[in-house]
């Protein structure tokens, strides 16, 4: 912990070193120029932690999402630039900055039916989150597909609490309404519609401005009908190198590049996929949208457990997830006894 907080002080004091030189130095490539400490600073920092959760957490708001923003911000795009005055307030700007939302500047009422289902919503992920590190106990019993079937939901449960609480803390903190971070992707029709519109959004909302809109402009020549599909697997290709990158964070493993053929297939398959809905224009709902979301859901869990989920099993990710866990809890009942004790004292 006193670690994790070491060097989350840096990066703040980092964010500032940038907020400074941004009301000092122009967009363009001197403010690129000395925005790099930071950057490599960004890249290296998940390699001081040790505590699984604080390197996943670090290595995705930082590493990735962090300084994907600050390339944007030295160029004057992103989230990071400002259009309705120079430069963001502080405060805004490293919220911004370090942690995966999108501010809305206007932000919309929420009614107490919505805040009610809500939280109905997070509480029965929590509780399936419990009765599945319960079920971890018996994972030598299982199938190994099973298991990874098992990890697959426990990431999307993970992420999904993560950025929600996220949203949670920085709403409370500045009364700003943020955008949901999933959009139940389990319902998606199309892997174009999964990685676009319903996974992670906040990876694909950076990943547009800094990987597919330049490959759009850069394949221009194309024609407008075509330049989409470089721009497509362009961005495939800088997730999946992104993902190695995090899980070697993770596992202290050099990659096996299984995780980037994932992006890869995906990467193809989605290009096909909008190529076909082009040629065949507005007659693609042909398909049933049961049949559809179907198709989707399957083949992202097939190649997921083919080419992604394995990675966790190599680096014993999940062992150690679960081992945190314990320690947690046998920090959490120490706690309790000592208050206890007090307390009788008293």
């Amino acid at each position: 912990m006193v670690s994790f907080i070491s060097a989350w002080c840096l990066v703040i004091i980092s964010l500032c070193y940038t907020h400074v030189v941004a009301r000092l130095v122009s967009k363009g490539m001197r403010r690129m120029i000395l925005f790099i400490p930071v950057f490599l600073y960004f890249f290296v920092v998940p390699l001081s932690l040790s505590n699984i959760h604080a390197v996943g957490i670090t290595a995705f708001f930082i590493s990735w999402l962090a300084n994907f923003k600050l390339f944007l911000f030295a160029l004057g795009r992103g989230p990071l630039a400002s259009d309705s005055k120079p430069l963001l307030s502080l405060p805004i700007f490293l919220a911004v900055s370090c942690l995966p939302i999108k501010i809305h500047l206007s932000p919309k009422p929420t009614t107490s039916y919505s805040s009610r289902e809500g939280l109905l919503y997070y509480t029965i992920m929590v509780t399936l989150l419990v009765l599945m590190t319960k079920v971890y106990a018996y994972n030598s019993k299982l199938p190994d597909k099973a298991v990874l079937t098992l990890y697959a939901i426990h990431i999307y449960l993970s992420l999904e609490l993560i950025l929600a609480a996220t949203a949670t803390m920085v709403r409370a903190m500045s009364s700003l309404e943020l955008e949901p971070q999933f959009n139940k992707p389990y319902l998606a029709t199309s892997l174009q519609e999964f990685w676009g519109r319903r996974w992670n959004l906040a990876v694909s909302g950076i990943l547009r401005p800094t990987v597919y809109e330049p490959m759009v402009q850069l394949f221009s020549v194309l024609g407008p009908n075509w330049s989409q599909a470089p721009a497509v697997f362009a961005t495939f290709v800088v997730s999946g190198l992104m993902h190695e990158l995090i899980f070697f964070y993770l596992g202290g493993l050099m990659p096996d590049w299984k995780v980037m053929w994932f992006f890869l297939v995906h990467g193809i398959c989605t290009t096909v996929e909008i190529a076909v809905k082009k040629k065949v224009y507005g007659r693609w709902r042909f398909i049933p949208t049961g049949t559809s979301r179907v198709l989707t859901f399957g083949f992202v869990m097939v190649t997921g457990l083919w080419l992604f989920l394995p990675v966790f099993k190599r680096g014993n990710i999940f062992e150690r997830i679960l081992e945190e866990y314990a320690h947690a809890g046998a920090v959490v009942s120490e706690l309790k006894s000592i208050i206890a004790s007090l307390i009788l004292n008293t």
